[in-house]
């Protein structure tokens, strides 16, 4: 990285310009991801400072550069960037079981077999705890009376928006979901792709906190 940027007219965009300004189409594209060991450190300003240098000054503004927050637990690129989304999509991972009062015949097989006590009892009926189920589909497999049925699973949205320093690609995990690795991948590929359509040399990525999704 180079250090302190010069001073002066478009010094800011000169200074980002190795990184982000290639003119050489067939020089590799380039993937900057900001990451940190732990939260709260100021990685998502200095991934939007960055975004800001990329874009300003050069020719075609926007088109240079995708930016993609990685971040899908806690997400706060959109705090500084306001991104309008173009583009939203369900995030479908894993699957939850559910049960038919109508065909349940209250064995209690279904209770009996889930090991992370998804399974309650309430008033002479069994429901699904939605926070608790892991999607082993254990009781879905097992049940006597097939009342319960095992749909995907709906754990968040990806967006693919416009922003001032131009086109992002970011998510919102629902609370207590898992699989953000699986969201992170995809927003990966969606900013890979961005990139090759749009002509762009650069991603630069604000990372999620800790080393686990750089």
């Amino acid at each position: 990285m180079p250090g302190r940027p010069p001073s002066g007219k478009g010094a800011s965009a000169l200074w980002l310009k190795p990184f982000c300004n290639a003119r050489n189409k067939e020089d590799a594209m380039r993937e900057i991801v900001v990451i940190s060991g732990k939260g709260g450190t100021g990685k998502t300003s200095v991934c939007a400072a960055l975004a800001h240098l990329a874009s300003g000054g050069m020719t075609d503004a926007g088109k240079n550069i995708v930016i993609c927050d990685l971040d899908v637990d806690a997400p706060d690129l959109h705090l500084l960037l306001s991104p309008a989304p173009r583009r939203r999509e369900a995030f479908i991972s894993g699957n939850e079981a559910e049960i038919s009062p109508e065909v349940c015949i209250r064995c209690g097989k279904c209770a009996g077999l889930c090991k992370f006590g998804a399974v309650l009892h309430e008033e002479d009926a069994f429901v699904i705890d939605p926070m608790r189920c892991e999607g082993c589909g254990v009781c879905f497999r097992l049940c006597p009376a097939g009342a319960i049925a095992f749909p995907e699973r709906e754990c968040g949205e990806w967006y693919i928006s416009d922003t001032r320093f131009g086109v992002m690609a970011h998510a919102l995990l629902n609370p207590g979901q898992e699989n953000s690795g699986r969201l992170v991948s995809l927003l990966k590929q969606q900013a890979r792709e961005l990139a090759r359509e749009n002509g762009a040399e650069t991603i630069l990525c604000d990372g999620s906190p800790g080393g686990g999704c750089p």
